[in-house]
């Protein structure tokens, strides 16, 4: 064994986990809830696609300009080290590595399971689940369950075993999703306008909403995009393995930024060239599909939906097989000596990777039980864990972007000062919207049913033990 991981991969492969790990599951029928969002207001729903495109592209800016400045392991983790100090760089990466990373990657291999079995079911009908598919069986069945396991373990095995094979397996699956979205784009853009029912035209002159609601109704749907635009930050774990990072790092963050945020509106778009908005709002997307090309593009959109998650999470798990890796590589955390070490041969951090691992296994049966089985484990104190971690990471932007404008005196007044604070504009946003979205609301609506329930409240106790298990391991260092 020997310490220190090698430069290879390669701009494209950066671009690729930008853009792969971003574009999940969820763009392919983010149409519908965006809609249902807007009360059928497409231009609101355009609207809300920009803003949550630029909240993206704004913390974007300000992290591929620390990217110019600081490499060491995983980026994050570094940027946070440079502005605030060590502690709270091993605090960001403690957080990333039990939290952030591993209950992402649980929540993709059920996504990735679930299409799958989609595609299965709706290509082979004689295919018989233990839980019939109209009952859910592709959801919660065991043969869903079991499916997830399996992918966890493939996208581990490749990423451990073979790095640059997961970077290839990144770049191509990032290209396959990509076809049903540009298709539906183009296609659906140029029959919408040119067509005879002109169906984009007649969506886009939408006048009904009242001008008091838009406000509450574009607030909403900003909301539901947010989510859609996170996973980029995982590009900047792998900077002490990205040839010219300093170069490279930026310009893949940007240039994925940009293709997300046009891939998303442009798809949006044609979407609703391709179907009414009633049609939108009660079958999704699909629907537009089938009016474009058929009934038999339907279940290919599913093989396409199932690819794509499997894209999303290879990003992903690459990210949380160097997860602790990047607490070990500055001496910090439970046995660095362990946890540190790099085979001479894969160049990989094997016993991080397979702790990595073990915490997307306990994520996927928190998130099963919480909320997937028939009675939730852990009644009105469960949480989502698909999305909670995501806005506990851009609370923990905003110190990093505080701090950066006060270190960065070599830098001018736009990339020192104004980037920095678009990006604290969007980080509070995304934390405000997500408190009324997971802790407001579920409670306002438990109030009325005459329970008690917050999400939020719960995730912040497990997340401060987290923390506090953390302290423990850095305290014991000093000692």
């Amino acid at each position: 064994m020997e310490n220190g991981l090698n430069k290879k991969y390669g701009l494209l492969t950066a671009i690729c986990i930008v853009v792969g790990t971003v574009i999940g599951s969820g763009v392919f029928f983010k149409a519908q809830t965006i809609l249902q969002k807007t009360e059928g207001n497409m231009p609101l729903g355009i609207a809300a696609w920009l803003i949550g495109g630029a909240i993206m592209l704004c913390c974007i800016a300000a992290f591929a300009i620390m990217a110019t400045k600081y490499e060491k392991v995983n980026g994050l983790v570094d940027y946070a080290e440079a502005t605030n100090g060590s502690k709270y760089g091993y605090y960001v990466g403690w957080f990333m590595a039990l939290i952030y990373y591993p209950t992402l990657t649980s929540v993709l291999a059920w996504l990735s399971a679930r299409y799958t079995l989609v595609f299965i079911t709706t290509a082979f009908p004689s295919v018989n689940l233990l839980i019939p598919a109209s009952q859910g069986g592709c959801v919660i069945g065991p043969e869903c369950m079991a499916l997830s396991l399996f992918f966890l373990c493939m996208a581990y095995a490749m990423n451990a075993l073979a790095p640059k094979l997961a970077g290839h397996f990144q770049v191509t699956t990032t290209f396959i999703k990509l076809v049903p979205l540009i298709l539906m784009a183009v296609v659906g853009i140029v029959v919408g306008i040119i067509g005879e029912n002109g169906t984009l035209l007649e969506n886009m002159s939408f006048s009904g909403t009242a001008d008091e609601s838009t406000g509450s109704l574009l607030f909403g749907a900003v909301v539901a995009t947010a989510f859609a635009y996170e996973g980029w930050i995982i590009a900047t774990s792998i900077n002490a393995e990205l040839k010219d990072s300093k170069k490279n790092l930026p310009i893949a963050l940007i240039v994925g930024g940009i293709i997300i945020v046009a891939i998303y509106l442009f798809y949006y778009i044609g979407v609703a060239g391709a179907a009414s908005a009633d049609e939108l709002i009660n079958d999704g997307a699909t629907v537009a599909y089938l009016n474009l090309f058929g009934g038999a593009f339907g279940n290919v959109l599913n093989a396409f939906v199932a690819i794509s998650c499997m894209g999303t999470l290879n990003g992903l798990m690459l990210a949380c097989t160097r997860g602790l890796y990047a607490v070990a590589a500055r001496n910090e955390g439970p046995k660095p000596e362990i946890f540190s070490q790099v085979d001479s041969r894969t160049n990989m951090p094997n016993n991080a990777s397979i702790f990595g691992l073990l915490l997307c296994g306990f994520w996927f049966l928190f998130f099963y039980g919480a909320n997937l089985a028939p009675m939730n484990w852990f009644g009105l104190f469960g949480f989502d864990s698909s999305e909670l971690p995501i806005v506990t990471i851009y609370a923990l932007y905003i110190p990093i972007f505080v701090r950066f404008m006060k270190k960065a005196d070599d830098l001018g007044p736009v990339r020192r000062y104004i980037a920095p604070a678009a990006g604290i504009c969007g980080s509070v946003f995304m934390v405000v919207a997500a408190l009324y979205a997971h802790g407001v609301a579920p409670y306002m609506a438990a109030r009325e049913a005459g329970e008690f329930a917050c999400p939020v409240l719960f995730y912040l106790i497990v997340f401060a033990i987290v923390e506090l298990i953390g302290a423990y391991f850095l305290k014991k260092k000093k000692a």
